[in-house]
């Protein structure tokens, strides 16, 4: 990512040659008159900026269409640069150079000449035009107006650079200042690099303020919701905390952990299957660390309360009623035959297997006779459509 760039001076231009050595930029775009500092480490980058310091230390910077580690042909680079002139060159120990450029004007690649050293492209200069108009000036106060608001929201942005905007003249380099200190991606940069009036470069530097503006406006909302949330539960405990240790030295009890206590005393004897119990305990932790003044306490509370009423290991007993059992079921229950069917053929498999314990000869033969067939069986027996029809039969009459 381009680092914020300092003030844009004037500065004379030094000749810009037909034939200029291109050194490709990685993640970054420089505009006209700003000021960057650039490290260069690639062999051959090292013998063009060597080059370059013997003549008119003028260089052409073009970026990259996508960052990589090897170096960068014709066809990985845009065809839309900034010439830049030298004014600093520092050589690290591990062979790098720290190279501080400033951008001079804008140029268009026509061809490359050379790419087996380095990069040598022949060039043509490409100004901007400076459009003129009221849309251009409400264009203008527009990017001003969004720029400090950004800068108020975001504090990665230099707050004296509001008083650099103003002092400005040029709606270029209005444009070209502002984006260079907004946070940018490389090929947003690019896109205002190679719009070709001021006014297109505002158009589209307002559409990425208003844009970056309502983020951040809305990161700063959820932030102070976040924030206010968290200071309101941390107060809630350490008040409980302080009611809970005032009743312990009083010798009261907590009317939550009462409710809780008695609950897991219930619990015990309730003789849950190993699912429901495993629920059971779950809840009931939840529960002993919840307050009990939120929502979810009276709801778990319930849960736990019908849970344990269930009569997990208790059984009625008695004779089962096929007939009674239907009719309890229609009394209550609004169609829902296939379910009806389904807990009715249940009981007739409960009941015929209490019947068999009942009718079962005391010792096995070597030809057991048959079970007598009951009324009862034979309605068993008949389908569940034929039974249907006879029920609807008998409402009729």
């Amino acid at each position: 990512m381009t680092p914020p760039p300092t003030p844009p001076r004037t500065v004379s231009v030094p000749d810009i040659p037909n034939l200029l050595p291109i050194l490709p930029l990685r993640d970054s775009v420089l505009f006209p008159l700003a000021v960057m500092p650039i490290t260069v480490g690639q062999e051959r980058s090292l013998r063009l900026v060597d080059e370059v310091m013997r003549t008119s230390r003028v260089i052409g910077l073009v970026a990259q269409r996508r960052p990589q580690a090897g170096p960068a042909g014709p066809e990985d680079l845009y065809r839309v640069g900034t010439a830049a002139v030298i004014h600093q060159l520092l050589r690290n120990n591990d062979g790098t150079m720290q190279l501080v450029v400033q951008g001079l004007e804008r140029f268009r690649i026509e061809e490359f000449v050379q790419t087996e050293s380095y990069l040598i492209a022949r060039t043509q200069p490409a100004p901007e035009i400076e459009s003129t108009g009221t849309e251009v000036e409400a264009l203008a106060r527009t990017v001003r107006s969004l720029f400090e608001r950004l800068m108020a929201l975001r504090s990665d942005i230099q707050g004296d650079l509001g008083g650099v905007l103003e002092q400005l003249g040029g709606n270029i380099q209005v444009a070209y200042f502002v984006a260079g200190s907004v946070p940018l991606s490389s090929a947003v940069r690019q896109e205002i690099l190679e719009a070709d009036t001021s006014a297109a470069k505002l158009k589209s530097l307002v559409e990425l303020l208003q844009h970056e503006t309502v983020v951040q406006e809305l990161q700063r909302k959820i932030t102070t919701e976040t924030k206010e949330q968290l200071s309101k539960s941390q107060r809630d405990f350490m008040l409980r905390e302080q009611m809970r240790t005032i009743q312990r030295e009083l010798g009261e009890s907590d009317s939550q952990n009462v409710e809780a206590r008695e609950l897991r005393e219930k619990l015990e004897p309730a003789q849950l299957p190993p699912e429901a119990r495993k629920e059971a305990e779950r809840e009931l932790g939840r529960l002993e660390q919840m307050p009990s003044g939120s929502p979810e306490y009276g709801m778990i509370r319930s849960f736990l309360e019908w849970l344990l009423a269930v009569p997990w290991a208790k059984t009625s007993g008695g004779a089962i009623d096929i007939g009674k059992s239907r009719a309890i079921l229609d009394e209550d229950h609004y169609d829902l035959e296939t379910i009806k069917e389904r807990i009715l053929d249940y009981l007739a498999v409960q009941k015929l297997r209490q019947e068999r314990r009942i009718q079962a000869p005391p010792a096995p033969t070597d030809a057991p006779s048959p079970l007598p067939v009951t009324p009862e069986d034979e309605a068993r027996r008949e389908p569940a459509s034929a039974r249907r029809r006879s029920a609807s039969r008998s409402r009729a009459r």
